[in-house]
This record gives C-alpha cells, sequence and structure tokens, in this order.
C-alpha cells in the first residue's frame, strides 16, 4: 500500500497561533490498539476493516519483532498510524509500508517526524516508501516538505486494487528515499534549471500531451486531481498513468535523476549524459 495518500500539508505552528495541540504519538503493541488502526484504516481507504491494507495480527508480529507501529491520538482518540518494517540494506533503511492521517491539521507530518526520530534513534539513516507518482499533493510532501527523492519506477506494483482511493486505476508507483541526513533542498534552488527545462509531458486541457526530447532538464507535468479524475473521466486518467509511466517511468529506469517538485505540479529531472531521449507514448508499448 502506497505510504503517503491522506497526507494534510502542514503541521501548525503553535508558537505563532498561540493554540496548543494534543496530539500524543506512541508505538503499539496491543491487539484492542491494532484493531482500531483496522478501522481507521478502513475509514480512510474505504474498505471494510477486514479488508484492509494490513490486518491487525500482522501490525502485532512486526512491532514485537522490534518493527516500527505508532498511532496518533488527538485528545485521546486516533486520527493516524504508521507501519513499518527494516529494509536492505540491513541496520540502515527503515522501509515505511503505510501511514494513513485523517486530513488537514499535520497529523501525518507529525507522524513522519515521530518515524524519524524513531529511526535515527536506532542508527537508522534513511527511510523508503511507496506513493502514487501521479497524486500532486502526496508528491508536494514528499518532495518538497521531507526532502525525499523518487528513486525507482514500479510499474502496476500492488496489481489490481478496489479500494475507494485507488480503484479503476493501475497500481503505479515510485519508491521514494529519505535521507535523515541531510538538509531539506531550497526548491529556488531548481529555478534556473526549471526555466531551461523541456516539458515531457504537458497539461493542456486537463489532458497529457507528451513530447520527445534529448534535454538534460526535463518537467512531467502532473493531473490537477488524479483521484477526481478517475470518476469523473477515467480515459484521461489512463491517459495520465500512461504518459508518465512513459515519460517518468523510462527516465528512472536510465539514470536519470528528479530534483524536486516544481510549481507543485511538476517534476523537475535531470537526465544523465548515458541517459537516453523521452519517447512520445504510443498505445503499442504496452
Amino acid at each position: 500500500m502506497n505510504d503517503v495518500d491522506t497526507l494534510p500539508d502542514t503541521l501548525p505552528d503553535t508558537r505563532e497561533t498561540g493554540t496548543m495541540t494534543s496530539l500524543d504519538i506512541r508505538e503499539l503493541h496491543a491487539m484492542d490498539d491494532l484493531e482500531a488502526v483496522c478501522r481507521l484504516y478502513g475509514e480512510i481507504w474505504g474498505t471494510h476493516p477486514d479488508q484492509g491494507p494490513v490486518s491487525a495480527e500482522v501490525m502485532r508480529a512486526l512491532g514485537h519483532a522490534g518493527n516500527y507501529v505508532a498511532g496518533a491520538y488527538e485528545n485521546g482518540r486516533l486520527v493516524g498510524a504508521s507501519v513499518a518494517f527494516f529494509g536492505e540494506p540491513a541496520a540502515a533503511t527503515l522501509h515505511s509500508h503505510i501511514t494513513g492521517a485523517t486530513a488537514g491539521r499535520g497529523i501525518g507530518l507529525a507522524l513522519k517526524l515521530h518515524q524519524k526520530q524513531w529511526a535515527l534513534r536506532r542508527g537508522i539513516t534513511r527511510i523508503t516508501w511507496t506513493y502514487d507518482p501521479l497524486i500532486r499533493r502526496n508528491a508536494h510532501f514528499n518532495l518538497t516538505k521531507l526532502g525525499a527523492r523518487p528513486e525507482e519506477y514500479l510499474r502496476s506494483f500492488y496489481g489490481a486494487m478496489d479500494d475507494a482511493i485507488n480503484g479503476g486505476d493501475e497500481s503505479d508507483r515510485v519508491l521514494a528515499a529519505w535521507d535523515l541526513t541531510a538538509r531539506p533542498a531550497d526548491p529556488s534552488a531548481w529555478d534556473e534549471a526549471a526555466a531551461d527545462a523541456v516539458r515531457a509531458v504537458r497539461n493542456r486541457g486537463g489532458r497529457p500531451e507528451v513530447t520527445a526530447t534529448e534535454a538534460e532538464f526535463v518537467l512531467v507535468d502532473l493531473p490537477d486531481d488524479i483521484e477526481a479524475l478517475r470518476r469523473s473521466d477515467p480515459d484521461a486518467a489512463r491517459a495520465w498513468r500512461l504518459a508518465v509511466r512513459d515519460t517518468l517511468g523510462t527516465l528512472l529506469d536510465e539514470g536519470a535523476r528528479v530534483l524536486g517538485l516544481h510549481d507543485r505540479r511538476s517534476y523537475l529531472v535531470h537526465r544523465t549524459p548515458t541517459t537516453g531521449p523521452v519517447r512520445p507514448h504510443t498505445e503499442s508499448t504496452l
């Protein structure tokens, strides 16, 4: 399951607002708490708790084995949860399998920062997770707020999914990596590169327009709201999936590097000297 499907934009700064947050984040071990996480995930992903992305029994086993299972409580009510396990390279990486939170109050960011501190206390310097590259708010959260970077494009990674968020679309994901020792880059640092970049995918009236280019810097536009588009215009949503898969996916396959998210709507990609040209999408490529 992709890690950050429902995260809000930011954690409120209580120093400026004068308000106090009662958010409490802690590791979870009791079955009652883990079953509450299942119910929360069911509400977020629109599934029955027994058919959610992870079961209470699996969370119990992961936590008992020393992995990360945590919940966020606001005034005593569960409002977010995250599950992560150790990955490769051993003793250096934590893979965050799923994080879900109610939107609007900075709960998702608070969970990620808690996860970061948990990892650093154990000598872990890298957290990875997958997310849908078409969802703009997640791309902004992951790349701009956290400073993570896409490393790999994963085609139809989870196979067919029928939950309320992903239903009707293929489950393409990118693997994002968060270097916990690095300072987040200033998005303005790449303004000059973005100004010279060529759009390999352009949002043209709500549909993707793909252009072949051999430019060193490439922009890949994203749809305004892919989740709404899946409901209102499934053909357009599929066109976006294929366009981004064929451009961003090919670039990452060939060693290009995503520098950031430009204007909160376009991946800015740096092609290495050995990266080939971006080819336009055709249906015959699938």
